[in-house]
């Protein structure tokens, strides 16, 4: 006889107990990898998303030019698909002869910067008063329910323009204002799963053994909430990087000359009938950037939560 063919608890494997192991059900572990195996949505979406994330970390070795660099000689290069296109620039270049290409990575990592910032601060406020306010209920939920109508009953592009507009288009201005901008989503979801939590036999041990409420806050609900924050941060990270772009677009963004997604397309409006690469890449990757992190959210949503699809 094998030692593999004695199983951990110390029972002979044989033909009958093979049976009875392939008859387990799997573990949610497994469930789970299961699902993210076969979502087509999930594996385009965040192969997509991981994939410009490693070309915007990765740009400061593989980027072909400096994205600040100007050669005048070589403006409104067409890219390389073009009549006058040149392999020297892959995508062309703008209306200061800098390589398209190069500030389209470069942008990347600013575009991509804003959103995770953004959105870690949203996640962090509005987890914070959704957990707090389902917990504790009574005046403390209601304050905090008084906050999120508040919000919502606030347009936050319209806000974002005002507060940018006196504060400035800086980088660390924009991660701030979006970030304080869009917790409401956070803020709901999680006081709707702490209320359904604070009455769960788990939570009445802990509070029977004498555990604090910021560690039952912190140890019991955080991590049974902590799938749906992941899902609507996937998911909002699109709704930032629109928002960045828009900013960016109307001048009150990033500012040149750093390259942001948006800014590439207000720097390339006024050659939209005579360049009109200068708008559809960096609008097209902005699209398509949108599109892959919302499937990748919509995957995520159905592997670590099927039970809240309909």
């Amino acid at each position: 006889m094998a030692i593999s063919d004695i199983n951990p608890a110390g029972f002979v494997r044989g033909p009958a107990s093979d049976e009875i192991f392939e008859a387990l059900p799997p573990s949610p572990r497994e469930l789970m990898r299961r699902r993210a195996r076969s979502h087509g949505g999930l594996i385009f979406g965040g192969g997509f998303v991981l994939l410009v994330v490693a070309l915007a970390i990765l740009t400061p070795w593989i980027a072909p030019y400096d994205p600040y660099n100007q050669d005048l000689s070589a403006r409104l290069i067409d890219p390389i698909w073009g009549a006058k296109g040149s392999w020297a620039h892959l995508l062309g270049t703008d209306a200061l002869g800098r390589d398209f290409l190069s500030r389209l990575m470069y942008g990347a990592r600013v575009s991509l910067t804003i959103s995770a910032c953004a959105s870690l601060i949203s996640a962090i406020v509005g987890a914070t008063l959704g957990i707090v306010g389902g917990y504790f209920g009574g005046r403390i939920d209601g304050f905090v329910s008084y906050l999120i109508n508040v919000k919502l009953s606030l347009p936050p592009l319209l806000v974002s323009l005002s507060l940018v507009s006196v504060v400035g288009g800086s980088v660390t201005a924009l991660i701030f204002i979006i970030g304080f901008l869009t917790w409401d989503r956070y803020a709901v979801v999680t006081r709707s799963v702490s209320m359904q939590l604070r009455n769960q036999e788990f939570i009445a041990a802990a509070q029977a053994v004498g555990a604090s409420h910021t560690r039952i806050l912190l140890t019991e609900l955080l991590p049974n909430v902590m799938n749906q924050i992941i899902v609507i941060a996937s998911l909002e990270m699109a709704v930032v990087i629109l928002i960045e772009s828009v900013l960016s677009f109307l001048g009150l963004g990033v500012q040149p000359p750093t390259p942001s997604w948006g800014l590439l397309v207000a720097e390339g409006r006024s050659f939209m009938f005579f360049k009109p690469y200068l708008i559809v890449i960096p609008g097209l990757t902005i699209f398509l950037m949108v599109i892959a992190i919302n499937l990748a959210g919509d995957g995520l949503r159905d592997v670590l939560s099927p039970e809240g699809r309909n």
